[in-house]
């Protein structure tokens, strides 16, 4: 699909628009939109609840200056990528995890509430009871729920959410420089007139026509694929490494199963150094410098997500953590 669009011309806002409705066919959605990956979402997103798509204001961000410019979140949902929030100019107003609490920070300036997807919902309120709060000052919701599963159907969707963003080259393996917005079609077309190909602060986030037909591919894939069938091979993957040193001394392995992002198996092995003389962290630097080079998290044990394994990767793993770990059982 990339490739093809490589070779074609169009303009990108009727593009746009074509794939934003078919999008929207596929996920069960009013529209969707195709960004430079999440964060550009998150930025695009802020952008269309600040400026809209007055052009004035449009051409005026980051100055924020006489426009809505305080986005609410609750404090347990700050992240580093809050970041693409706060490059728009506006102020993060974080609250306590209670209605009342909540309720209390709308004001005039208020033009969104942020959510972190894989937190939402732990705590005291529920994303529908922030959804009725925020509604109720007229101010929209939009949840990050970058490397989490985009369901259809959409599950923050359901809950009343104005817009919701994944990861184009996550779960749905399609453009990793890609993100997908699903929500509200005037509030989506908004966050388009703040990016590229317009002249906006997200302009430099440009998603070419290469981005937008790949991740319109990888969005009709994702509602073909056989997940239960993905899920059992990552399993298998995972029992590959845990048959070829499972049983050395002091081993102990368990899989572990994942919360809402980063859907996928994981593998955690640790032992006891004085059984195998070699500390978790010194075979995570010994996989990386090796050949072939393993990528692994470190720490108290090891841990291993199948997510991004093709075909065979997973034996040449289980080499590398024996020819490690084996001369140095004691």
């Amino acid at each position: 699909a990339m490739a093809e669009a490589s070779r074609k011309y169009v303009h990108i806002e009727e593009l746009m628009e074509g794939v934003g409705r078919r999008i929207a066919e596929v996920m069960q959605a009013e529209f969707g939109l195709v960004t430079n990956g999440c964060a550009a979402a998150l930025c695009q997103v802020t952008a269309a609840c600040v400026a809209g798509t007055d052009p004035g204001r449009i051409a005026r961000l980051p100055d924020t200056s006489c426009m809505k410019n305080e986005v609410i979140t609750l404090k347990a949902h700050r992240h580093v990528y809050d970041h693409a929030i706060r490059m728009v100019g506006i102020s993060l107003v974080e609250v306590d995890d209670y209605p009342d609490s909540l309720r209390t920070a709308f004001n005039e300036r208020t033009a969104m509430v942020a959510l972190f997807g894989d937190r939402a919902g732990d705590g005291v309120m529920t994303v529908a009871e922030i959804v009725e709060i925020a509604h109720g000052h007229s101010v929209p919701v939009f949840v990050d729920a970058a490397a989490e599963r985009p369901d259809v159907p959409n599950p923050y969707l359901a809950e009343g959410v104005d817009a919701v963003a994944y990861s184009g080259g996550k779960c749905l393996r399609g453009p990793q420089a890609s993100g997908l917005v699903l929500g509200r079609r005037d509030l989506l077309w908004a966050a388009f007139m703040n990016g590229a190909p317009h002249h906006s602060i997200a302009r430099p986030m440009k998603a070419g026509k290469e981005e937008i037909m790949g991740l319109l591919a990888a969005v009709e894939q994702w509602v073909q694929r056989d997940h239960e069938a993905e899920w059992k091979e990552w399993e298998g993957y995972l029992q590959t490494v845990i048959d070829a040193v499972g049983a050395l001394p002091s081993m102990r392995t368990s899989i572990r199963q994942p919360g809402r992002s980063n859907v996928a198996p994981v593998l955690h092995m640790n032992w006891d150094t004085s059984a195998i003389g070699i500390d978790p962290d010194q075979v995570v630097r010994l996989l990386s410098e090796g050949e072939p080079r393993v990528e692994m998290g470190g720490g108290d044990g090891l841990s291993i997500m199948p997510y991004m394994m093709e075909p065979g990767e997973d034996v040449l793993v289980a080499a590398r953590l024996t020819e490690i770990l084996e001369p140095r059982v004691k």
